[in-house]
């Protein structure tokens, strides 16, 4: 009995450890923010801010258009959180629940095209868009959210295949076509797996630096977290204000996390099968 006291104290020191290890980056990008760039590089290091400067968030949305740039990465995350969650959910019941020549050959598709680092993607994508006049639009960010991507077609179709065939059989039974069983049976059944490709979504879209820096050049259309990159400068940086800017983009991440928690858990222990 000893021993297990012992043991699951010393698991709680070791999760505490980690714990402060992981959000001691969070605490020093806040503590940044709050202070004087002099204050930031100051020897021996301060950890507080003599006075709190709040004006750090103020300036940041007076010098540059930042509250622009957030309205701008909501847009685009909006969209394509609807666009995935719609054609992934489709792809994913048509792989997993509807019987076509074919069906395991696409499949084999859609997962060899995971497998390709998309670093070698890019240069085609952007080939492509240029003909298309897509270059400086939010299109080459918004359009490839309704090509069901593969990660989340693969894990809700995981999730689909888990359960029961029984249910179509009884719906069909009953004059159900395939679209009503998928509005009416498999929507509602997958709403925590629906919320977790929700939540990667939004986390991706909204922290995404690579697809805005590519297609994007006027300002006014920047995302917030290509924004980021105006508070630094060829020798100097406003750490000061890109470390506010960068709490203000935390923030909504955050909040989402910390409001879906249980939901977000859930759908991933979900996406091997149904629970019971």
């Amino acid at each position: 009995m000893k021993r297990k006291r012992i043991s699951h104290l010393f698991a709680f020191v070791l999760m505490l450890l980690i714990g402060l290890i992981m959000v001691f980056p969070l605490f020093w990008m806040v503590r940044s923010s709050v202070m004087t760039q002099s204050e930031i590089f100051r020897k021996p290091m301060q950890w507080l801010p003599e006075r709190i400067q709040w004006k750090n968030y103020v300036d940041i949305m007076t010098l540059r258009p930042f509250a622009r740039w957030i309205c701008n990465s909501a847009f685009i995350v909006v969209f394509n959180v609807l666009g995935t969650m719609l054609t992934c959910s489709m792809a994913a019941f048509a792989f997993a629940r509807l019987k076509f020549r074919g069906r395991n050959v696409v499949f084999s598709m859609v997962l060899a095209a995971m497998m390709i680092p998309s670093a070698t993607l890019l240069i085609p994508q952007f080939m492509i868009w240029k003909i298309l006049h897509g270059i400086d639009t939010y299109a080459p960010l918004i359009l490839g959210a309704f090509g069901a991507p593969g990660f989340y077609t693969f894990m809700l179709r995981q999730f689909y295949k888990g359960i029961p065939m029984d249910i179509d059989e009884a719906a069909k039974i009953d004059g159900a076509s395939p679209l009503r069983i998928y509005m009416n049976i498999i929507i509602p059944l997958s709403k925590a797996p629906l919320v977790t490709v929700a939540i990667f979504t939004f986390t991706n879209c909204w922290n995404d630096f690579m697809g805005p820096l590519i297609y994007l050049s006027s300002e006014k259309k920047y995302t917030a977290a290509l924004g980021l990159r105006s508070f630094i400068g060829m020798y100097t940086g406003q750490w000061h204000y890109l470390m506010a800017a960068s709490t203000v983009l935390v923030i909504p991440v955050i909040i989402l996390f910390a409001c879906c928690q249980k939901v977000f858990i859930g759908g991933i222990n979900l996406s091997g099968g149904l629970k019971g």
